[in-house]
């Protein structure tokens, strides 16, 4: 039997439905690779087509025309003549779940639009070392008159089949690696949410995302922003006649409702230090109407705190201190780490709550001067602030009636 060596011929991919800027790139690149580019419209025409003349690569549009690439690519897979074809579909669908919808349909690879020229060139160079290695590995026999026709058609049934069997195994490799990477990515995803909801837990909103964007230590001054400081009183006594773990529930309960109270009215929560808490408008995000917010957040907190009880069954009570001024915002330390403000406006606030009455509210002038048109006070007298002298205060009384 005398053997005859076959002389390479160049490659021939068809591209279906291509828009003709990506039929540009991919003509030049597939003729920088040794194909034989040609272009048709109409899937079904394609269809029709690589059946009688079937191309070595086959380059299909994802959307467009009478028949999608993805459903045409499933179509080919389910004819055995047409199942060995290589196909590149293209789209604009970057998800997980694209590339697995289009592997999952037999594709080979998936680029996508707009397309870039690189990409499309390392493609079709893949699948041309693929082409020109698997025939490297195929002796399709050239032969002489010795062998009979149906010996012939026996080894190309042969060999199609063992070529079909292995584009089904590299195509479930491929599926599986698709799989994989989804899975890791989806778990990233929701490791990457669970860091941010618990860096929000820590820090407001804006910070966080400031922090997210590189900035190291972002620090602002507010010229206007109002402090409430809160305690409950009696705690001390209170602390030493309850068990550790009930202590540490009522507080856990007490603050949470504090907490729900400041988002409702848009308040940042500072933190909490034993039994105060602090709170402030105006910051990180500006509030035209930080003073009132506080003032409301003030009263439903002693609102809040009568359903708590003490042993002998009547209600806590807190002291609350407001105070509106100029204020430094920022976050400090590297490790647990926090947001704090810093100011005499914070110190001010902080007295008004220490040497305030059980159950009231006590204010500074310049955040009476900002209320007191919407609610009533009582000039309270003076109070000595540390290195700021004696100043006025007010005690809050209630709202004021609407004007008709």
């Amino acid at each position: 039997m005398t053997i005859v060596t076959q002389t390479p011929c160049p490659c021939s991919v068809l591209m279906v439905n291509l828009t003709p800027v990506s039929w540009m790139i991919l003509a030049e690149a597939a003729l920088s690779q040794g194909y034989e580019p040609s272009r048709l419209d109409g899937g079904r025409a394609a269809l029709d087509q690589v059946q009688t003349d079937p191309p070595d690569l086959l380059v299909l549009a994802g959307v467009g025309g009478d028949l999608s690439g993805v459903r045409l690519c499933e179509m080919l897979q389910a004819n055995p003549r047409t199942r060995s074809i290589p196909v590149v579909i293209l789209g604009e669908d970057s998800s997980p779940e694209a590339r697995t919808l289009v592997f999952e349909a037999g594709a080979v690879a998936y680029l996508l639009e707009p397309l870039s020229s690189a990409e499309v060139t390392q493609c079709l160079r893949t699948q041309r070392q693929c082409l020109m290695l698997q025939s490297s590995h195929r002796p399709w026999p050239t032969v002489a008159t010795s062998v009979s026709s149906p010996t012939l058609l026996t080894l190309l049934q042969k060999r199609l089949n063992q070529q079909s069997q292995h584009l089904h195994q590299q195509n479930q490799l491929l599926l599986a690696e698709v799989r994989e990477r989804t899975l890791a990515e989806q778990a990233l995803r929701e490791e990457q949410e669970k860091s941010e909801r618990l860096l929000l837990n820590v820090l407001p909103k804006a910070i966080a995302e400031q922090l997210k964007q590189g900035e190291t230590n972002p620090a602002q001054r507010f010229e206007e922003a109002t402090i409430l400081f809160a305690d409950i009183v009696g705690f001390t006594t209170l602390a030493s006649h309850l068990p550790a773990l009930t202590l540490v529930r009522l507080l856990s309960e007490v603050f949470s409702g504090f907490d729900r109270l400041a988002a409702q009215l848009g308040l940042e929560k500072i933190k909490t230090i034993g039994d105060a808490y602090m709170v402030a408008g105006g910051v990180p995000t500006c509030q035209p109407n930080h003073a009132e917010a506080i003032m409301e957040m003030a009263i439903a907190m002693n609102h809040e705190i009568r359903r708590f009880r003490r042993q002998d069954n009547k209600p806590l009570r807190l002291r609350i201190g407001i105070n509106t001024g100029t204020v430094v915002a920022g976050v400090i330390g590297l490790h647990k780490f926090s947001y704090d403000l810093w100011g005499d406006a914070v110190n001010v606030a902080s007295r008004m709550e220490s040497q305030g009455l059980p159950g009231k509210i006590q204010v500074t002038e310049s955040t009476y001067q900002r209320l007191q048109h919407k609610y009533r006070f009582e000039q309270w007298g003076k109070v000595h602030i540390k290195g700021k002298g004696d100043m006025m205060t007010y005690l809050f009384a209630g709202r004021r009636s609407p004007t008709p």
